[in-house]
């Protein structure tokens, strides 16, 4: 196998930002040495009119300058320039300065004089880290043009079967219907075959069936004359006229009502439309893409839909596959999601952590790749640092999160302990606490197994449901304060759970 080449051909660029001119001869000359070309500012003005001509990669501020303070400097290269390091350097050392130089961002805080061997070592570090962050960058965005195909990204079998289907049927396919749950990606494979064939650069126009008025839909396909109905001041082509010699997209066909069928199946069979209000036949020459998440088939065993239309449009049938069933392209979705929000919301992140990966994979996703960019984008506006965390992911899914926030495996626990029988009755004091009909097991648990009420609550609330009422024991204040030890909750989470299991 060759060696893929090192997309890395340029220095990385470093900016120094100090008052005091001795110290920049001095970073001059390390950084040089550790491979940066090197930039010198005297005040944090100047740095910031060099970062805004050319992007650094890394900088270099003093926390105290005449000018500007270190922090608010750090601030504003954060925003003007997102993929840009920031290390804070200062004689006047101090916690706080240090907490806060971390919490916005900083890579490193290195104290006056310097210790020079740590100085290299920093510089050193960063060069690398840097070098591979473009190498990485690099290799996405080849590895991007392998698995893209007229913006949709797939490297799952049932993807490339989908991108070798419209490649292979896009220049001859002037009827085509897609198929597929909500949020797959059908208008982005309508696109796809606009692109791909012999139409492509001409218009593309989409209706969505479902958000249109009943009464509207034939005036909005084929058009309506000055005076067809109450409102009509003015004659209008129809969405068929608007796509002369391109493409007319019908989203959730599925929804267009039985009345206005027959007049498209015209426009399909012969090539002709007729305005609202008029007498005369208009041609038109335009490639039709419809698409649904409903099963037409049973639609026409029901009557909603007509088999004659049904038939006219199943001409060639792509169906797209639900994210659950291509779980190996999520980790390329969310790259692409995740650069782009990063770049829109000028934002220095560059991936996730392991435990949001996990959470990412593990997750239903009933709404599709739909639902994973709006996750995705959710994630970037609450991460604080370079990587979204498994707790500003968790946030992002929202109340409808169909995994657990915490391990899976310590929640099972916590149900486990709480459907063992309860302790023999001359275990358990007999002074019942509110009437409560929950038992909770005395067995103790280790300390890595314990977890809050929070994340008991939704395995025991099923518990709940299936589980008979007791009838042998009930909780007590001391069995109350034994069972609060074992397992490590307050009491007062204790008492919440049992009300909401009560």
């Amino acid at each position: 196998m060759m060696p893929l080449p090192n997309p890395v051909t340029a220095k990385p660029l470093l900016v120094v930002v100090d008052d005091e001119a001795p110290v920049l001869k001095v970073i001059e000359r390390v950084a040089g040495k550790a491979g940066y070309d090197v930039v010198t500012c005297g005040s944090g003005s100047e740095a910031m009119r060099v970062l805004m001509r050319r992007p650094a990669d890394l900088a270099m501020v003093d926390l105290r300058m005449p000018d500007v303070n270190g922090l608010d400097l750090l601030r504003q290269i954060r925003g003007a320039v997102p993929g840009c390091e920031v290390i804070l350097m200062t004689a006047y050392a101090a916690v706080d300065s240090a907490v806060e130089a971390i919490k916005l961002g900083a890579r490193e805080y290195l104290t006056k004089p310097f210790d020079f061997d740590r100085l290299r070592r920093v510089l050193v570090e960063t060069r690398v880290e840097i070098e591979r962050r473009a190498q990485v960058v690099a290799l996405e965005s080849q590895v991007a043009r392998q698995l893209e195909f007229c913006g949709m990204l797939g490297r799952s079998p049932s993807m490339q079967e989908v991108f070798s289907l419209i490649q292979r049927l896009a220049p001859h396919a002037k009827v085509v219907l897609i198929s597929g749950q909500t949020g797959t990606g059908k208008e982005l494979g309508a696109r796809a075959f606009h692109q791909a064939g012999p139409r492509r650069g001409r218009p593309f126009v989409t209706i969505n069936c479902s958000a249109v008025v009943d009464t509207l839909f034939e005036s909005e396909l084929f058009g309506h004359v000055r005076g067809a109905f109450t409102g009509a001041v003015d004659s209008k082509p129809g969405m068929f006229e608007a796509a002369q010699g391109g493409t007319v997209f019908l989203d959730e066909i599925g929804e267009l009502p039985l009345s206005v069928q027959a007049k498209l199946l015209r426009a399909l069979e012969y090539g002709e439309v007729q305005r609202v209000g008029s007498l005369q036949l208009k041609r038109v020459d335009v490639a039709v893409i419809a698409a649904t998440n409903r099963d037409l088939r049973a639609e026409v065993a029901a009557g909603r839909f007509r088999g004659d239309l049904f038939y006219r449009l199943n001409v060639v049938e792509v169906v797209l596959p639900p994210l659950s069933e291509r779980r190996e392209d999520i980790p390329y979705l969310t790259a692409a999601f995740l650069r782009d929000a990063a770049q829109r919301m000028r934002k220095p992140l560059t991936g996730l952590t392991p435990a949001a990966e996990r959470l990412l994979l593990n997750a239903r996703w009933d709404g599709n790749v739909r639902e994973l960019k709006n996750v995705v984008e959710r994630a970037c506006m609450l991460a604080d640092g370079n990587l979204v965390s498994e707790r500003e992911l968790a946030g992002a899914f929202g109340p409808d999160l169909a995994q657990p926030l915490r391990s899976p495996d310590i929640a099972a626990k916590a149900r486990i302990a709480l459907e063992k029988p309860a302790a023999p009755l001359d275990a358990i004091e007999r002074e019942p606490i509110g009437g409560s009909n929950v038992t909770v097991s005395s067995t103790k648990l280790r300390p890595r197994d314990r977890c809050s009420a929070r994340e008991a609550y939704p395995t025991c609330s099923i518990v709940r449901r299936n589980r008979p009422r007791p009838d042998a024991s009930a909780v007590t204040h001391r069995s109350l304060a034994r069972n609060c030890d074992h397992l490590a909750l307050a009491r007062s989470s204790l008492l919440l759970l049992i009300w909401v299991l009560s």
